[in-house]
């Protein structure tokens, strides 16, 4: 079996080491991105109470990790979206829709009780393939 170059990116977290965890790594032409919340760079929630203004932040943090992974949001093969709201889902997948357009992933989205943060309406996941193997 060979061994793959493991790429991290960080978000820049105080608890990445302690929990042990990164917003992305990619492992030869996969990569994987950690839940994303709606955070602004200085660590505070965007715009507590609407929920298609976090699902924009948390998509374009997942966006900018793509990106200093080699990737863009048409590699995206898979995303799965948290919602404290059901009622939420339409404007959520709208702007779902904005960003990945015609890649159309598969997605899941489903309601939680809460997430870690009670401002948190939305938390994001993605996973993408880049074509090619190992690099």
């Amino acid at each position: 079996m060979s061994h793959l170059e493991r790429q991290i990116v960080s978000s820049g977290s105080p608890y990445e080491p302690v929990i042990g965890f990164a917003r992305a790594v990619r492992l030869g032409n996969m990569i994987a991105i950690s839940g994303t919340a709606p955070l602004a760079p200085d660590g505070r929630t965007v715009a507590p109470g609407d929920a298609a203004a976090q699902t924009r932040r948390c998509l374009e943090i997942i966006q900018a990790a793509l990106e200093q992974l080699g990737a863009d949001l048409s590699a995206v093969m898979r995303t799965r979206i948290f919602l404290t709201r059901a009622e939420d889902w339409e404007q959520v997948g709208r702007v779902h829709g904005e960003f990945f357009g015609a890649a159309r992933p598969a997605s899941t989205m489903v309601q939680v009780a809460r997430l870690l943060d009670p401002q948190w309406l939305v938390e994001i996941e993605a996973d993408a393939l880049l074509p090619g193997g190992a690099s």
